[in-house]
């Protein structure tokens, strides 16, 4: 016995016995942000390699589902899904991801925002941890406010954010537009518009069909005025990118990570640009809504649950790591006690020192909780052409063209339509 464990000690000291290592599944810029909470916590747990894979948005979604439909088959030890596409799995394979209640997640829920929880559970059980979000916000440019005597604290409102509008488009002889809606090709105006109204396609228990509810009205109603008043370009997301790298788009609406598309996509018009909170739909109506984010989730079949939990809770619940992945690597946290770091006053050089991580994050609060369900996908490609015929004035008002987008989202998913 003495020999083995002598022989054992000389293996671990000469690396040929493997250390512990846990398998991560991301996309894009998820990786090397992850990758730079690896040492705290190998502090915590030494000797643990940690392997994070790039595999892709779509690649992950796809392997996930493969691997949960083949009962756990080739599955990482934390895997990153998105909010809204997370019901799919807790739906469809309810057995494929660990409740992370078993590993103490129940203490986690005051250190994250509602809305944030309301995709990751179901029927009790906490599947994933929230990662990042995206509150909304308005990028706009500084330098064209100005030209056309705009002061975006004056933008309170949806009817301020016309009337402002109309004054630019005019000053620039119609060269120059508030915005742009991506028409055709997507309702992400819809989704953050009825967000901020508390209103969704589904109910949050995910039982019945809620897209034309009240909420959901005041949100197509909203769009279709700042259509009719001409202050919005029609474009996809390439055309979006093209008309602010062309100075012909003066604000963009969007979740907090299209910062970094901004930077990235126009480096020239640095100090250009600022951000203010979502006007409201309604004098004194809330003012904050949520368009992205993700989380980590630990499939059963992993073999480390508590280190993946450990490695979870290392990068997502501990401050200093996210406040370096918010400033490295500008993916917006959704832990709660971000929002009272003094780091958060620093001014962004590339937002003329304009704090703006202070501001977008103080709305983390004050976003109404929605679900996606297992039926996201459908219920959305449904309302993107109703949303497309609706500005296009083929609905005599938002309920008619809501009603109808309720039937077919019902047909689509089996799901009643709430009365």
């Amino acid at each position: 016995m003495r020999r083995i464990a002598l022989v054992l000690a000389t293996l671990v000291l000469t690396g040929l016995v493997s250390a512990q290592t846990l398998d991560v599944w991301v996309w894009d810029i998820n990786k090397p942000a992850l990758e730079s909470t690896i040492t705290s916590f190998q502090q915590m747990h030494p000797g643990v390699q940690v392997n994070v894979e790039d595999l892709g948005n779509q690649n992950v979604y796809d392997r996930g589902l493969a691997g949960c439909a083949a009962g756990g088959l080739d599955m990482p030890d934390v895997y990153l899904v998105e909010n809204n596409e997370a019901q799919v799995f807790w739906a469809q394979f309810p057995d494929c991801f660990t409740d992370l209640r078993t590993l103490g997640a129940d203490g986690l829920k005051p250190a994250f925002p509602a809305f944030k929880w309301a995709e990751l559970t179901q029927d009790g059980a906490i599947y994933a941890i929230p990662y990042d979000s995206g509150p909304t916000t308005i990028f706009y440019r500084r330098d064209l406010y100005q030209q056309a005597g705009i002061d975006p604290a004056s933008i309170l409102t949806w009817d301020d954010f016309a009337t402002e509008g109309k004054k630019l488009v005019a000053h620039f002889s119609g060269d120059v537009k508030m915005g742009t809606i991506a028409k055709g090709t997507d309702d992400e105006w819809f989704r953050m518009l009825a967000n901020q109204a508390g209103c969704f396609y589904f109910d949050n228990a995910g039982d019945n069909v809620t897209v034309n509810q009240p909420g959901c009205v005041t949100a197509m109603d909203t769009m279709k005025k700042l259509w009719d008043a001409g202050i919005l370009w029609p474009g996809d997301w390439g055309n979006q990118i093209q008309f602010f790298q062309q100075s012909k788009e003066a604000s963009a609406f969007f979740g907090s990570w299209y910062a970094g598309t901004i930077e990235s996509e126009a480096p020239d018009q640095s100090g250009k640009w600022g951000v203010y909170i979502t006007p409201a739909l309604t004098p004194g109506g809330v003012r904050a809504s949520n368009l992205g984010g993700s989380a980590l989730a630990i499939p059963s079949s992993s073999k480390n649950p508590q280190l993946a939990y450990d490695f979870i809770t290392n990068a997502l619940a501990d401050t200093d790591n996210q406040i370096n992945i918010l400033f490295n690597y500008g993916l917006t946290p959704s832990l709660l006690a971000v929002m009272n770091d003094p780091r958060l006053d620093q001014g962004v050089p590339y937002f003329d020192n304009q704090a703006i991580w202070k501001t977008i994050l103080g709305t983390l609060g004050d976003v109404p909780p929605v679900v996606g369900t297992q039926f996201f996908q459908e219920a959305r490609n449904v309302m993107i052409a109703v949303v497309n015929d609706y500005l296009d004035g083929k609905y005599p008002d938002a309920k008619t063209a809501l009603d109808t987008a309720a039937r077919q989202i019902s047909q689509a998913t089996g799901l009643p339509v709430a009365n």
